[in-house]
């Protein structure tokens, strides 16, 4: 008779993982967005679409990350 499995939970370095994910994203876009904004003049726009690309980039690899840990 096989053994009963534990369900998968995210542990502590898991969620660790996908905060640093979720800031490194949105802080990382919102850099490059001002960095865009300075050198081309464009005052709130390059800030706010990074802001908007890194809260895109945190979703999909917060939902890749969060699946895949709990598969294993």
């Amino acid at each position: 008779m096989p053994e009963p499995q534990e369900p998968a939970t995210l542990g502590g370095r898991d969620l660790l993982g996908l905060g640093g994910l979720l800031a490194g994203c949105v802080v990382g876009c919102t850099l490059l967005g001002l960095l865009v904004d300075h050198v081309a003049g464009s005052s709130p726009v390059g800030v706010v679409l990074g802001v908007a690309i890194g809260i895109v980039l945190a979703a999909f690899g917060f939902a890749a990350r969060a699946r895949r840990a709990l598969r294993s």
